[in-house]
């Protein structure tokens, strides 16, 4: 939980809560896609755009972007859009949004800050980008490739004003597979707190793992979540939104592959004032209640606070 919190992680292993993982690894450019994004500010508060090359979007603009490539770390891959697309040496800050379509589309988008470099102008335009600019006012009044980045600056200027998560990078460590670590909480108006623990051999936080059929790659990383607390929790639980707490990623990790491990903070609502824990259904799993007052204080903060990077 420590290790959780603090945005950690470690070896995922091979068994998992729920139905059986998918038998081969994940593999950017056969079953999966990963895009890196990055925000950045001058000193004047101006953001950095770039004005697209690509013939569907040419004279747009945007945020520097991109796919990772196999062998890149994610921050590696963020770091590289950027020196491309922009001219700029960056340094990533924080993970400010995960942003996913299922397992076959997943978007990291980075707060970062100039470390170096020179803007690129359009005497260097290349099929990367004609050029980059710091842009002072709304977005809205350049002719933008998309509005989807718009949240994500409101996101970064909220962060740098007041940040509500700390900050959070990818961790270095192998994981073969797509797959969510969950820390699942239940609390109560009494401040009794409890989290979900897997049962088999060492109890553990439980570790699901998303699937790569057609019906998988649709449902996205709620799908795995979902049929989880059906299988373990009468009745049909709804719980809270999915808040990112850490992710460990490394390239090339086991058998190839190019998975990440999500560590996601969510709750199970309360059925009513001074309620205990629904009780699971399987053997599998029981709830552990937080008794050590710092741990339970530091957990409560992150699931009232909404202190988590949001997905």
């Amino acid at each position: 939980l420590d290790a959780v919190l603090g945005g950690g992680g470690w070896d995922v292993g091979g068994t998992f809560e729920g139905p059986p993982p998918p038998t081969g690894p994940i593999r950017l450019g056969k079953n999966a896609c990963y895009v890196v994004l990055a925000v950045l500010f001058n000193e004047e508060d101006g953001v950095l755009l770039v004005q697209e090359a690509k013939p569907e979007c040419r004279g747009k603009w945007y945020l520097p972007a991109g796919r990772m490539e196999p062998g890149e770390s994610i921050v590696a891959a963020m770091r590289r859009e950027v020196k491309e697309e922009t001219g700029l040496e960056c340094e990533a800050l924080t993970l400010l949004a995960l942003e996913e379509r299922g397992p076959a589309w997943i978007r990291f988008a980075f707060l970062a800050r100039p470390t170096g470099g020179t803007l690129k102008t359009l005497e260097e335009a290349d099929a990367e980008s004609l050029q980059a600019m710091w842009w002072p006012s709304d977005p809205c009044a350049l002719p933008l490739r998309a509005l989807d980045i718009l949240p994500l600056l409101d996101l970064a200027a909220r962060y740098r004003r007041s940040p509500p998560h700390p900050p959070m990078l990818p961790q270095e460590l192998p994981c073969a597979l797509l797959c969510l670590r969950l820390l699942l909480a239940f609390d109560n108006d009494a401040g009794d707190l409890w989290v979900l623990l897997g049962t088999a051999g060492t109890p553990h936080l439980p570790v699901v793992a998303c699937g790569t059929s057609p019906a998988e790659l649709r449902g996205g990383l709620r799908l795995p979540v979902l049929r989880l607390l059906r299988d373990c929790l009468p009745p049909d639980p709804h719980p809270g939104p999915l808040g990112l707490l850490g992710l460990q990623h490394r390239a090339g990790g086991a058998g190839g592959g190019d998975g990440v491990c999500f560590n996601v903070l969510l709750s199970i609502p309360p059925s009513s004032p001074g309620a205990a824990p629904p009780e699971p259904h399987s053997p599998a799993f029981r709830w552990w209640r937080v008794e050590e007052e710092s741990l339970r204080g530091c957990i409560l903060q992150r699931l009232r606070a909404a202190a988590t990077v949001p997905i």
